[in-house]
C-alpha cells in the first residue's frame, strides 16, 4: 500500500519564515509541487494577517491556482469567520486545529482546548452543509512548551471529542518536534482504536531531528497519511525554538528505498526547494536537497 503526502510548505512552510513572499511567487510554489506530482496541498490560512502576515492575501492565492490539475486545496481555518472566507475563496477541503494544550492553544489560537474544540464542532457542521471535506489536526499531540508532558489520556479525551463531529480524517501532529518514534507509535495506536474507519494523518515538526524517525514509526503503526514541507522549511512561529517540519524530499527518499510508492518525483520537489532558497533568503534544511538522490537520478 502506498503513501499520501499532503504538501503543507505553501502554508505551514512559509508561515515561519522571516521573508514575506507574495502571491504570484507562493502561486508558483504551488505549481512546481503540483508538477512534482503532489495532488493535495495546504496552501493557505484563513486567520488574522497582522498575527501571520506570510499568510496575508489568502483568497487572491486561491483565485490564481490552477483548477485543472485535479488538486486538493486546503485552508487552515480556526474559527468560523476564517470558514467562510476559505470557503468563498474556493478551497477543497478545510484543514481546522483542536489544542492538546490550554496554554498552548491560549497563545497559538487565543483558546484553550475546550474552546478550540467548540470551534472545531461548528465549522465541522458547516463545512458538511457546504459539501466541504474536512480535517481536523490534535495539535502539541506530544509536548507543550508551557506545561511540558501531555499526557496520553489527555490526547485521547481531545482526539475522541474532535472525532464525534465527523472529520474525514484526524491528524495528530508533533507541533514541538518533541516526539520520539516510541510515543509516535504508542499515541498512534491508541488513537486509531478510538477513529475506527477515519484514516489518521501524520504531521511531525523536526526541532530536534526526529521528524523522519516519526514518520517511520507512524508508517509501521499503520498511518498512511503524512503531511511535509518542501525543502523541511515552517513550523509554528508560536512553538519556541520550531526549526521547521518533516522534509517533503527526506520522506521521499526514505519511503522510495523501502519501496513504498508515493506518485510524486523526489528530483522535482528538490528543483523546488532550490528554486525557493534565493526567495526566503537562505540554505533550506532539507538533508536530501544537499545530498541529492542516490543512485543519482533524475526523475
Amino acid at each position: 500500500m502506498g503513501v499520501e503526502l499532503v504538501e503543507v510548505g505553501p502554508r505551514d512552510g512559509l508561515q515561519n519564515e522571516s521573508a514575506v513572499l507574495g502571491v504570484e511567487v507562493r502561486a508558483e510554489l504551488v505549481v512546481r509541487l503540483l508538477d512534482a506530482g503532489i495532488r493535495r496541498l495546504e496552501v493557505a490560512s484563513f486567520v488574522d494577517p497582522r498575527r501571520v502576515p506570510q499568510m496575508a492575501q489568502a483568497e487572491e492565492l486561491l483565485a490564481r491556482l490552477p483548477r485543472d490539475r485535479g488538486a486538493v486545496y486546503i485552508g487552515l481555518v480556526l474559527n468560523a469567520r476564517g470558514f467562510e472566507r476559505a470557503r468563498a475563496a474556493g478551497v477543497g477541503e478545510i484543514n481546522c486545529v483542536v489544542v492538546a494544550s490550554d496554554s498552548f492553544g491560549r497563545r497559538n489560537q487565543g483558546a484553550d482546548v475546550a474552546a478550540s474544540l467548540a470551534a472545531w464542532e461548528g465549522i465541522a457542521r458547516s463545512a458538511r452543509a457546504a459539501g466541504l471535506r474536512t480535517s481536523v489536526s490534535v495539535s502539541a499531540a506530544f509536548g507543550c512548551p508551557y506545561e511540558g508532558e501531555v499526557p496520553l489520556a489527555r490526547v485521547l479525551d481531545v482526539a475522541r471529542r474532535a472525532l464525534d463531529a465527523g472529520p474525514d480524517e484526524l491528524a495528530l501532529a508533533d507541533t514541538l518536534g518533541v516526539a520520539a518514534p516510541s510515543e509516535v507509535r504508542e499515541r498512534v495506536e491508541a488513537v486509531s482504536e478510538l477513529a475506527g474507519h477515519v484514516p489518521l494523518r501524520g504531521h511531525f515538526h523536526n526541532t530536534r531531528n526526529t521528524a523522519l524517525a516519526n514518520v517511520y514509526a507512524a508508517y509501521q503503526a499503520g498511518v498512511r497519511i503524512f503531511d511535509a514541507s518542501c525543502g523541511g522549511i515552517g513550523g509554528c512561529p508560536f512553538a519556541p525554538s520550531a526549526t521547521g517540519n518533516a522534509p517533503t524530499e527526506d520522506v521521499l527518499y526514505m519511503l522510495e528505498r523501502m519501496g513504498v510508492a508515493t506518485g510524486v518525483s523526489t528530483a522535482r520537489v528538490i528543483e523546488t526547494s532550490k528554486w525557493l532558497e534565493p526567495h526566503l533568503g537562505h540554505a533550506v534544511p532539507s538533508l536530501v536537497t544537499r545530498a541529492g538522490l542516490f543512485p543519482a537520478q533524475t526523475s
